[in-house]
């Protein structure tokens, strides 16, 4: 094995995940038409190799159901401003032996968990 290449992210509306995914500082990787009637999105960090999808195709991983999706930041005061300032409702950081930890809900309620250690 290598790495972790993409990570499903489970949504309702992709459109409107993008959106919000973008807004967080992501980047559009892909966004194609699988030939379905289904889209592939696709985004990630410039310079790092892994990645998420917004899929909407597996009745398994309800829309909401991701939690624990840990994000690595060098300053949660900073993205505090940021997201604020984007209309993005932050939760409060929390302080733990493992560094700081803050909760961010995509419009589905994923929960992305940023970490400054």
């Amino acid at each position: 094995m290598k790495s972790i290449e993409i990570i499903s992210i489970p949504v309702t509306d992709q459109q409107r995940s993008k959106e919000f995914y973008v807004k967080l500082g992501f980047t559009i990787l892909a966004e194609t038409p699988t030939g379905d009637g289904q889209t592939w999105v696709q985004l990630g960090f410039n310079g790092h190799d892994t990645s998420v999808t917004l899929v909407t195709w597996f009745p398994q991983m309800p829309p909401g159901s991701i939690h624990g999706f840990v994000i690595k930041t060098d300053s949660l005061e900073q993205d505090v401003e940021e997201f604020t300032a984007k209309g993005i409702h932050v939760g409060r950081i929390d302080e733990t032996p493992w560094g700081k930890f803050m909760a961010v809900k995509d419009p589905d309620g994923n929960v992305l968990s940023f970490h400054q250690s």
